[in-house]
């Protein structure tokens, strides 16, 4: 992770926006270059601006999205641009961390200042930039972590594996294991965060939940290189009553997040220990993580913590 363009490269890269609305690089740079107002960057200042706009594809299709935007939206394209092409290290959390524009990163309210927007405009574009993000990433998360859980039981137990939601996302989980007369039905959430477990919960798979006892939401953490680290299953019970209630007939939630806390997951998935075939070591299965050590977000709570 990177942190946000320097100061000349965010103030080269308005003025690109802003006078290509109505002229060509060619004429656009040569202004650069003559005007006395615009000395106070450097050519190679301005040359590496326009790299940047076009390494970060805002002048993808040639700079048409510039000749219809505003100062305001040149300056929001931008910062868009920079957030999202830096990926500075406080996008990650910033759900929890950036709830009001009183609470902006020192480098992102520079860069506003910068840009000449006010707080709150920087604060939108950094809690947009960050829904699209998590959003990608839960998605590439999540299928990696199914396929990691599926060689996991493939490899360790005596039962029947189908990856159901490789059929349709309508069954309400992902995994289905098990023998003809039992099966065990797994929807599976998968981080690589330590210390915090959020699981984005669908109104189709919490009602398939409370349909079907053979359901188990299994929480999955991946090592940096994409290995399984740790497996736990998240209490049934603690999510029943922790999704919101629809408290009107004009209205229903559709998809909640959980923030799970420590004392809501137990280690391994204890419904398939029973099918680990004999001499078969599975500690992931059964304990909950290997021999590199237990996750934080499967610890006790701290004492004061």
């Amino acid at each position: 992770m990177a942190s946000l363009p320097p100061k000349p490269i965010l103030i080269g890269a308005l003025r690109w926006l802003q006078h290509l609305r109505e002229a060509s690089v060619e004429s656009t740079w040569s202004m650069f270059l003559s005007h006395p107002g615009l000395s106070d960057l450097t050519p190679t200042q301005y040359g590496a601006a326009l790299d940047w706009l076009r390494r970060e594809e805002v002048l993808a299709v040639g700079g048409s999205e510039a000749s219809r935007a505003s100062d305001r939206l040149a300056a929001l394209t931008v910062l868009r641009a920079a957030v999202e092409g830096s990926s500075p290290a406080w996008l990650r959390d910033a759900d929890r961390t950036i709830r009001s524009p009183d609470e902006l990163p020192l480098d992102a309210a520079s860069a506003a200042e910068v840009l000449e927007l006010d707080p709150a405009d920087a604060f939108h574009v950094i809690r947009s930039v960050w829904g699209r993000v998590d959003t990608q990433e839960r998605t590439e998360l999540g299928a990696a972590g199914e396929v990691q859980l599926l060689g996991l039981l493939g490899a360790s137990l005596d039962a029947e594996m189908l990856h159901v939601s490789e059929i349709s996302d309508g069954f309400g989980y992902d995994i289905s294991v098990g023998r003809a007369d039992e099966s065990l039905h797994i929807e599976v959430k998968t981080t690589k965060r330590r210390g915090r477990l959020s699981v984005y919960l669908s109104r189709n798979e919490f009602e398939v939940m409370r349909a079907d006892p053979c359901w188990r939401l299994v929480a999955v953490l991946l090592g940096e290189t994409g290995q399984l680290a740790a497996v736990g299953t998240v209490d049934r019970n603690w999510i029943a009553q922790s999704v919101p209630t629809d408290s009107s007939a004009y209205g229903r939630w559709e998809s909640v997040r959980l923030d799970v806390p420590r004392s809501a997951v137990s280690p391994g998935i204890a419904d398939v220990q029973h099918w680990v075939r004999p001499g078969v070591t599975a500690d992931l299965l059964q304990v909950g993580f290997s021999c590199s050590g237990e996750p934080q977000w499967l610890n006790p709570p701290q004492a004061g913590g």
